[in-house]
């Protein structure tokens, strides 16, 4: 029983000495509310987002198709709590997709400092 425990706690330290310690995520969130979200996650969480251009796939034959806006942002394993209370305040029914990301570069891979402006 120890020798599964010391190999598995060996095959994680070595998964994070090669990866490092950060894990990353990819978000796509789908709600009506999408620009509250997208302002939660710039401001609230000095991370950046990208806007899909789509359309609800869920109409009945011969309806329209409703365009709806994509998020989707690129966030650390440990801000996942936050991002999922951030959207539950804004949409409880929104629609999230998590992933995991195995290497992102460039964009605002690295958290911006939340900037306050005065009014």
């Amino acid at each position: 029983m120890y020798a599964i425990l010391t190999y598995f706690a060996a095959s994680k330290t070595v998964d994070f000495v090669i990866d490092g310690i950060e894990e990353f995520m990819g978000i796509t969130i789908i709600s009506e509310k999408n620009e509250e979200i997208r302002l939660a996650i710039i401001e609230k969480m000095g991370r950046g987002c990208t806007i899909f251009k789509a359309e609800n796939g869920f109409a009945k034959e011969g309806e329209t198709r409703k365009p709806v806006d994509v998020v989707y942002t690129v966030i650390t394993r440990l801000e996942m709590s936050k991002l999922k209370t951030e959207v539950d305040k804004i949409d409880s029914q929104a629609f999230m997709i998590m992933t995991s990301v195995k290497d992102a570069k460039g964009g605002m891979i690295k958290k911006k400092p939340i900037k306050k402006f005065d009014k």
